[in-house]
């Protein structure tokens, strides 16, 4: 069978023919399934694989609100908007009881990130924003799906030479974010599909800030009963 014979045999709207409409639905519902089967597989990896990480992730965010300091946020691109997210769960508990906590979203101020894009580069653009806000005890966590975005390790040298604790969510095998060195807990998810990445991404910050708020109930509940803090 030739080239473009097989082509059409498989995909045979390319060549302006209607695929059968009950074949189409079948082939479709079992992309769905195939999908949603790796979505499970990668998530369950993961946090098989993570499970301690994500813990000890969540104790040292705890140990900055116990301090009074604040994490902050970052990402690009659909990473920007996990950035955002993790922002809105630690300032805006859904959950009836959990006390607001300070969390800052550095990819919030269009005109900052212009600004310092247009200056001196975007590389530059949340190392600009810590050096102007953050201190010695806040937090910060960065998202990234290859682990090789420049302004996020270059936010989070800055970080460490500014005292704070450095949290990464990453996938494939971790890039310039795992390697660099500037990172206190690094979380990579085994995967190269971006989307299946960035589903982990987003259950693993749910659990962060779920582990974060059980870690200072506990606290509190300690207090109560005449105990430390």
């Amino acid at each position: 069978m030739s080239d473009d014979r097989a082509l059409e045999t498989l995909y045979p709207f390319l060549g302006g023919k209607g695929q059968e409409a009950g074949r189409l639905d079948a082939a479709l519902l079992h992309s769905v399934a195939e999908k949603a089967a790796s979505s499970r597989e990668v998530n369950a990896r993961f946090f098989a694989e993570e499970g301690a990480a994500l813990i000890a992730a969540a104790r040292a965010v705890a140990d900055v609100y116990r301090g009074g300091g604040r994490l902050f946020a970052m990402g690009n691109g659909g990473s920007a908007c996990d950035a955002a997210h993790i922002a809105v769960e630690f300032t805006h508990p859904v959950t009836t009881g959990r006390p607001a906590l300070a969390a800052i979203n550095l990819v919030a101020d269009v005109a900052m990130l212009s600004a310092v894009s247009n200056d001196i580069g975007f590389e530059h653009v949340f190392v600009r924003q810590l050096a102007a806000h953050a201190g010695a005890g806040d937090g910060l966590i960065g998202v990234s799906t290859s682990g090789n975005s420049a302004n996020l390790v270059a936010a989070f040298a800055k970080a460490k030479e500014l005292g704070l604790v450095t949290i990464g969510l990453s996938g494939g095998d971790g890039g310039r974010m795992r390697a660099c060195g500037f990172l206190d807990h690094c979380l990579v998810v085994p995967s190269h599909s971006i989307h299946r990445i960035q589903e982990c991404h987003v259950a693993a910050y749910h659990i962060l800030w779920d582990l974060v708020h059980t870690l200072l109930a506990d606290d509190r509940g300690s207090a109560d009963s005449g105990g430390a803090r």
